[in-house]
C-alpha cells in the first residue's frame, strides 16, 4: 500500500493554503522549486514571526527605559527581526516534520508542503537544520548570557509539536516558547534577567495563550476527529471567558513591567492601546466564524505593535526632552 505522505504531490497541493495571505508575493512570483520551502517557513503567514519578535521588541523597549537610553538598540531590534524570521521557519517545519500525518486529516492543514507531498521529511529535515544554523548565527551577535539563554529554548521548542496529543493546553507550551524573546530582549542588554524580563515573560505567554486559542476555533470539528487536543476544545462554551482571563494576565503582566522600570507617558498610552485592542477582541468572539476567528488571530501583530510602538517612543521622549 503506497504512504499518502511521501506518494507524490496531490492535486491542487500548490494552491494557497486557507490561512495565508490573500495574492502573497510566495504564491503568485516564488519560482515553483523553492516555493515548498518557503510555505513550509511560513513566508506567505508573517503574522507568526511577527508574534515571536514582538515579546523581544516589549522587552528590548522596557531594557532601554530602564537603562535611560534614548531608543531600543536598532542592532538588537534588527537581530531580533531576522532571528525571529528565521527561528519562525525552523520551528514550524520541525512541527510540520511530526505532525505530517495528522495534517493529513486536517481541512487547513492538508495541503502544506508535507502532508501534501510537494515535499520529502528528508529535505524538510535538511531545510530546518540550514535555517537553524543561520538563527544561530544571528544569537551569536548577542553577549554569551543571551546565546546560552537563547539555545536553552530550544528543549521547549522541541517537545511543542507532541504537546497536542497529551494536554488540553498545547497553547500554554507554544507559549512558553513562543514568548521566550521576552527574556532575550532584556538579557542583551543588562547581560542578566531581572523582574521586569521575567513579567514581560509572564505577558507573553498569557497573550499567546489568548490568541492561540482564538486560532484554535478554526479547527475544532476537524481537531476532535483526529483527536487533536487544544485550549479552545477544553474551553469549549465558555472560550470567550478564558480569553479575557489571558488578556487581562497579558495586561496585568505587562503593566506590571513598565511600573518596575519607571516608564512614562507614551509607555502608559502604549499599554492602554494594547489593553484596548485586547478588550476588543474579546468583544467579537462570540459566535466567531473560522474566517472571523483568523482575522481576530491576525489583529494580534497591531495589537503586540501598539504596546512595543508606546515603549519605544518614551524612551525617544526622555531622551529628547531630558
Amino acid at each position: 500500500m503506497s504512504d499518502p505522505i511521501h506518494a507524490g504531490p496531490a492535486p491542487g497541493a500548490d494552491a494557497p493554503l486557507p490561512d495565508a495571505l490573500s495574492g502573497h508575493w510566495v504564491d503568485r512570483r516564488a519560482p515553483r522549486a523553492p516555493r515548498p520551502f518557503l510555505k513550509l517557513a511560513r513566508i506567505e503567514r508573517p503574522i507568526g514571526w511577527w508574534l515571536l519578535l514582538l515579546p523581544c521588541w516589549w522587552s528590548a523597549g522596557l531594557a532601554a527605559i530602564a537603562a535611560g537610553r534614548p531608543y531600543p538598540d536598532p542592532w538588537h531590534c534588527l537581530l531580533f527581526l531576522i532571528g525571529a524570521v528565521l527561528m519562525r521557519g525552523a520551528g514550524c517545519t520541525f512541527n510540520d516534520i511530526i505532525d505530517r500525518k495528522l495534517d493529513a486529516e486536517v481541512a487547513r492543514t492538508r495541503g502544506r508542503p508535507l502532508p501534501s507531498g510537494q515535499v520529502t521529511a528528508r529535505a524538510a529535515a535538511f531545510f530546518m537544520v540550514g535555517l537553524s544554523l543561520a538563527g544561530l548565527a544571528v544569537l551569536l551577535q548577542f553577549n554569551r548570557f543571551t546565546v546560552l539563554l537563547g539555545i536553552a529554548s530550544l528543549g521547549i521548542v522541541a517537545i511543542y509539536p507532541f504537546m497536542k496529543r497529551i494536554t488540553n493546553m498545547p497553547q500554554f507550551v507554544l507559549g512558553l516558547a513562543f514568548s521566550w524573546g521576552a527574556l532575550l530582549g532584556w538579557s542583551a542588554v543588562f547581560g542578566r534577567l531581572d523582574a521586569p524580563a521575567y513579567l514581560a515573560y509572564a505577558a507573553a505567554i498569557a497573550w499567546t495563550v489568548g490568541y492561540d486559542t482564538i486560532y484554535a476555533m478554526q479547527d475544532i470539528e476537524d481537531d476532535v476527529i483526529a483527536g487533536i487536543k487544544s485550549s479552545a476544545r477544553y474551553f469549549g462554551d465558555h472560550t470567550r471567558e478564558a480569553v479575557a482571563l489571558c488578556f487581562a494576565l497579558a495586561a496585568l503582566f505587562s503593566a506590571s513591567a513598565i511600573w518596575l522600570v519607571g516608564g512614562g507617558v507614551f509607555a502608559w498610552l502604549g499599554f492602554a492601546a494594547f489593553a484596548t485592542h485586547l478588550g476588543w477582541q474579546v468583544s467579537r468572539i462570540e459566535g466567531a466564524s473560522a474566517a472571523e476567528a483568523l482575522r481576530l488571530f491576525r489583529s494580534n501583530e497591531y495589537a503586540g505593535l501598539l504596546l512595543a510602538g508606546g515603549l519605544a517612543l518614551d524612551t525617544i521622549a526622555r531622551g529628547l526632552f531630558a
